[in-house]
């Protein structure tokens, strides 16, 4: 089954974005890179993750923070990202066979919470299934 989701072609279904809890087998290396979660809970259910379909990182500076930095220094934090800035997204398969696009955002809320926050962005539904 792994396999057959992988080469799926997901769209969405409807945006939800919404703040969500979420747990991990194993605590990553990097706090502020984190690796897919194993489950999360949204709404007071959760949600186990049984399949990772894809990852990526955006690391694009938006606002009055995509000026704040010379051009050598932007690139570089283009492709690694800079303090606060830049956000990991994975689009997973849940257990019962749902899928779900989440996202960790590296943004400090305030001085008292400077880890940041994990999204659920929408739910996903094959173009198949349509």
């Amino acid at each position: 089954m792994e396999g057959e989701t992988e080469n799926m072609d997901l769209q969405p279904l409807h945006f939800i974005g919404e703040e969500i809890e979420v747990m991990f087998n194993k605590p990553s290396k990097l706090e502020k890179s984190p690796e897919c979660p194993a489950a999360f809970t949204w709404r007071g259910e959760e949600y186990r993750v049984v399949n990772v379909l894809s990852e990526k990182q955006d690391f694009t500076r938006r606002g009055r923070m995509a000026r704040n930095m010379s051009d050598a220094h932007h690139a570089r934090a283009v492709l690694h990202g800079s303090w606060g800035v830049g956000r990991f997204f994975f689009r997973v398969e849940v257990a019962g066979g749902r899928f779900f696009e989440l996202y960790y955002d590296r943004a400090p809320e305030d001085s008292d919470n400077r880890k940041g926050n994990w999204f659920l962005k929408s739910e996903m539904i094959s173009s198949e299934g349509k």
